[in-house]
């Protein structure tokens, strides 16, 4: 693992990364188990963390870069105790902030606007499974192409480069902002042949899919099919996105268990995406869930390949496709068999909370159902006063006793509060009530189409071209760091400049080859 910061000296936000997937194993691994080379070891006492061996920052690291040690598991007979971070003083206030997504992060940006006192200000430690921060509400215009990596997955080590120098204490907080990961093992086949889409690796990874069913199947008389499992937010994105990518090159099938997509969306929000939906003939498959996800190449060698759909046994389509048994949820419907190229699934998500190691005994967090972490109202831990969660990591609820919602709007304002709580504990000051602010809520439905219902004006919805220029311009002014906002603005002005450009040259094409 690289140990990164500014290049400068006198950085004061440092970042261990990356944690290869850091707490994929759930509650029951405990992260001294996890790597052979650099490691956080959570304790109890007042010491938090110590003795990691790493002298200086480095600028960039992935992997092995900068000489770091690769990172490997270790099993349970290596009984050689991993090297944990020291550090540099102990007579300060000091803060360790595990997750960098939008909790994590701009907590940590939070705690560096803030004014303090010369002999209170604490060094923080970010630690992250990554390099880079991912700006997850734009993944799908990673997809569309719209929108490069560069300019929504940011460097930690660039965002945090020009922090001012702090100092650290005998008085360790700890904040928990570890977000969440797909929960695929509920339905046979999911874990094994679904993609899930909440990472940079996710969007990734099924752009090259996408890429690879688009060069396979040119020239060709077969469709791309492609299964979304999900009509929430996130999968009515993708299927709108994926759908004007394909357009009739494939066909695009959206299956969720409630008998219409985002149930708890606004009205006008709700209809603008069926309007899109529908204009783009995706299919909806509405009061069904999935009850198993199957290969064609695994049926075929077992015998069981003899569903039958138009006409053909799925047993001679190419081995790469699924078949997706959809249970009726509501009476009056019937079984369904589904093939697809792509399988993407976008139901349920659990939290990514390590499991506490005090030094005496085995003491856990305060969990709910959803493996959330109970907090109070100034998002600390119940029963742990020096430990805050905030994001997907916090289980918070809102005044009239419902659990505030894991998203990106939520995150970056449980930040903003847990920040100024910090500054408030660590000077002795009453900490503040959190208090969630509903700004509205906005999806992505294409490269020139977004839907956006602001909370402050009651029954209006910005959808089209002005939606999408109205989200792209909120979510702008949310990126983290003003160089990071001044780069990425001056880079979509260019793109619009190149693509209005375009589009007067093809519109004048038209008009003097009609003429």
């Amino acid at each position: 693992m690289a140990f990164l910061a500014s290049s400068s000296a006198s950085a004061s936000v440092a970042a261990l990364l990356p944690f290869n997937r850091l707490f994929r194993g759930g509650n029951g691994k405990r992260w001294n188990r996890l790597y052979t080379g650099y490691s956080a070891r959570l304790r109890a006492g007042s010491s938090a963390l110590s003795s990691f061996r790493a002298s200086s920052f480095s600028s960039a690291a992935v992997g092995n870069a900068g000489g770091a040690p690769p990172l490997r598991e270790t099993s349970e007979a290596n009984k050689t105790p991993p090297p944990i971070y020291t550090w540099p003083n102990k007579k300060k206030p000091r803060v360790c902030i595990l997750g960098g997504g939008f909790g994590g992060l701009y907590t940590a940006l939070r705690l560096e606007s803030l004014l303090w006192p010369e002999d209170k200000k604490p060094q923080v430690l970010l630690v992250d499974q990554s390099e880079r921060f991912v700006f997850k509400p734009m993944l799908y215009e990673l997809l569309s192409g719209e929108v490069d990596a560069w300019e929504i997955a940011p460097l930690f080590s660039e965002l945090l480069a020009n922090t001012a120098a702090f100092s650290l204490s005998m008085t360790a907080r700890l904040v928990l902002a570890l977000g969440a990961e797909a929960k695929l093992d509920v339905v046979p086949g999911a874990l094994e042949f679904a993609l899930p889409f909440s990472t940079l690796e996710d969007a990734r990874r099924v752009d090259n899919k996408l890429r690879t069913l688009e060069r396979t199947k040119f020239g060709k008389d077969s469709l791309i099919r492609v299964a979304v499992v999900g009509c929430g937010y996130s999968g009515v994105e993708l299927a709108a996105t994926i759908s004007e990518r394909l357009q009739d090159r494939g066909i695009v099938q959206a299956i969720n268990v409630e008998t219409t997509i985002c149930p708890t969306a606004p009205a006008g929000n709700r209809e603008a995406a069926l309007k899109v939906l529908s204009s783009r003939k995706v299919q909806l498959l509405l009061g069904y869930f999935v009850r198993c996800i199957r290969r064609v190449s695994d049926m075929e060698a077992s015998g069981d390949a003899t569903v039958i759909r138009k006409g053909k046994n799925i047993a001679e389509c190419n081995s790469e496709k699924y078949v997706l048994e959809l249970q009726p949820a509501e009476k009056g419907l019937e079984i369904q068999i589904l093939e697809a190229d792509l399988v993407l699934w976008t139901v349920g998500s659990k939290a990514l909370l390590p499991e506490l190691e005090p030094c005496d005994k085995p003491r856990e967090l305060p969990l709910n159902a959803r493996g959330q972490a109970e907090t109070d109202e100034t998002l600390r831990v119940k029963g742990h006063p020096r430990i805050f969660a905030l994001g997907d990591s916090s289980s918070l609820r809102d005044s009239t006793g419902r659990l505030l919602p894991a998203t990106a709007q939520v995150a970056f304002q449980q930040a903003d509060f847990t920040g100024w709580n910090l500054w408030a504990a660590i000077n002795n000051r009453p900490l503040l009530p959190f208090r969630f602010q509903n700004l509205g809520e906005m999806m992505t439905l294409g490269r020139n189409d977004a839907a956006i219902s602001p909370s402050f004006i009651d029954g209006l919805t910005l959808e089209g071209p002005i939606g999408h220029a109205a989200r792209k311009l909120a979510y702008l002014i949310r990126l983290p760091t003003d160089e990071h906002r001044f780069k990425v603005g001056l880079s979509w002005f260019a793109k619009s400049a190149i693509d209005s450009v375009v589009s007067v040259q093809s519109t004048l094409t038209k008009v003097l080859s009609g003429s």
